[in-house]
């Protein structure tokens, strides 16, 4: 190893030009007190690594130094996957190369580490001892690494605004776009057309999207002068009354709800169009068909129209709760057998006994939602050949419940083979064998209570049990056992 002194100037451009003169007459503490001063730790090395002595530029760091790292190989102090530039410095610093800073990360307490950027220089051999030393200048990047965290979490914080911001805006365009009542929204101060949804379009027309158009235009005199008044009160007070409107296209009606709002610098007017229409009253068989319609649509039973190949046409909410789906408009056109029995197998019976019989009546099967629940159900359903369209109507009722305390009861009797039949397909077999077993052995049990009047000890004899075995059984099948019997 070369053993001239490598300082950090004689690897680094602008460095003095006459250090000699300016640094040659200091002492060793003078010069200990600036090393200690350029970085936060200050490692002395020999050549292997291992650390003799340190630094430290605050008593945290001279606390963790002084327990952890002095008197140490140095690649021992860091971390695994610091341990290669660990190693590549000290290379460097045995070839006399200049070292590159390079951040490791150093053990401290409890198991943390502290990251802290590294480089080293070579020291001349000593006088004393003729060996040869390194310094390592440490700085610590707590406070880079906690400025950056901010930073990083600034930016998420902002991202995730902006993602919020996206999706309200999202909502609110679909609201917009969807909605059955006409919007106009225009600039408070010229009146200019800024955005109209689809159901303007369809109420005002073509015009709407001409260049140059005013809401004027489509008014009579009188609702032109009228809106204007709305809106020089809303611009005054913030509050305006519904105005009556006048479209020339065919005399329509309609009723102004006129809103103000800011946005950045600049005031618009919303303008909702509802048509004014005078409906004659319902007949007394129309009220009945629409009660029941509304009947049909609350109903707690799913009930769902089909054509005849089982493609969905209708259904109401509790359909679309047990197939876990939004809006209908999501089912209609999909194919029942989506989410009603097994795929391809049950519809195929249901639609073959309709086109034989017309009627089904409580056929077992399952319901399957989108999100992943299922649901055992019986249905019933109807072909209805009359009318425009024949179609298929199909009930469905929720009988998971029933099923449950049916399989939990206490005083369940043996299945009949019409009953053991219901459940295959619907149960796998391990449970219908399962239950079948805890049945016969519950009604041993309570045979043998009844034959030896209740006395523990002569029933277990006569089941070939132990009392403790017989006490576990009571337990399980709910058969109650006095609270002075032992436990088992």
């Amino acid at each position: 190893m070369n053993t001239s002194f490598q300082t950090a100037s004689e690897q680094s451009p602008g460095r003095f030009e006459n250090a000699q003169g300016l640094f040659g007459h200091l002492d060793a503490n003078v010069i200990s007190n600036l090393i200690t001063t350029t970085a936060d730790v200050v490692l002395v090395m020999d050549e292997n690594g291992l650390i003799e002595d340190a630094a430290f530029a605050n008593e945290e760091l001279l606390t963790i130094g002084r327990t952890h790292w002095v008197g140490k190989p140095w690649g021992q102090t860091v971390t695994e996957e610091s341990r290669t530039k660990v190693n590549a410095l000290l290379r460097d610093m045995a070839s006399d190369k200049s070292t590159k800073w390079r951040q490791l990360n150093q053990w401290a307490d409890n198991g943390t580490d502290l990251p802290l950027s590294y480089s080293v220089i070579t020291l001349p051999s000593g006088k004393t001892d003729g060996r040869v030393r390194a310094l390592a200048f440490g700085r610590d990047l707590r406070p880079q690494a906690a400025l950056q965290q901010k930073v990083l979490n600034a930016q998420r914080a902002m991202e995730r605004d902006y993602w919020h911001l996206k999706n309200v805006e999202t909502r609110y365009r679909l609201l917009f776009q969807v909605s059955s009542e006409a919007m106009l929204i225009l600039n408070a101060d010229t009146s200019k057309l800024e955005d109209s949804n689809p159901a303007a379009f369809e109420l005002l027309g073509g015009d709407l999207h001409k260049s140059g158009w005013s809401i004027a235009s489509s008014l009579d005199k009188a609702s032109s002068t009228a809106l204007n008044k709305a809106f020089a009160e809303l611009l005054a007070s913030g509050q305006s009354n519904p105005v009556a409107l006048t479209l020339p296209q065919g005399e329509i009606k309609v009723l102004a709800h006129v809103s103000l709002f800011r946005q950045e610098k600049s005031a618009h007017f919303l303008i909702r169009l509802l048509p004014i229409q005078t409906r004659p009253a319902l007949s007394a068989n129309n009220q009945t068909r629409q009660l029941l319609s509304e009947v049909m649509e609350s109903a707690p039973d799913a009930l769902v129209v089909t054509d005849l190949n089982g493609i969905v046409l209708s259904a109401n909410r509790s359909f679309l709760q047990m197939a876990q789906v939004s809006n209908e408009a999501l089912i209609q056109g999909e194919p029942l057998d989506r989410w009603l029995g097994r795929a391809g197998v049950d519809m195929k019976v249901l639609i073959s006994n309709l086109k034989q019989r017309d009627v089904v009546r409580l056929f077992a099967t399952r319901m399957r939602g989108d999100l992943g629940s299922a649901t055992e159900v019986e249905v019933s359903a109807v072909s209805v050949g009359s009318g425009e369209q024949p179609c298929l109507g199909f009930t469905i009722r929720d009988i998971s419940l029933r099923l449950g305390s049916e399989s939990k009861s206490s005083n369940d009797v043996f299945r009949s083979k019409g009953q053991m039949t219901e459940l295959v397909g619907r149960v796998p077999l391990k449970d219908i064998v399962s239950e079948t077993t805890d049945l016969i052995e519950q009604m041993c049990i309570e045979a043998a209570l009844e034959l030896t009047g209740d006395n523990r000890s002569s029933a277990a004899e006569m089941l070939g049990l132990s009392r403790q075995s017989l006490y576990v059984k009571l337990r399980r099948f709910g058969i109650n056992v006095p609270d002075n019997e032992p436990e088992a």
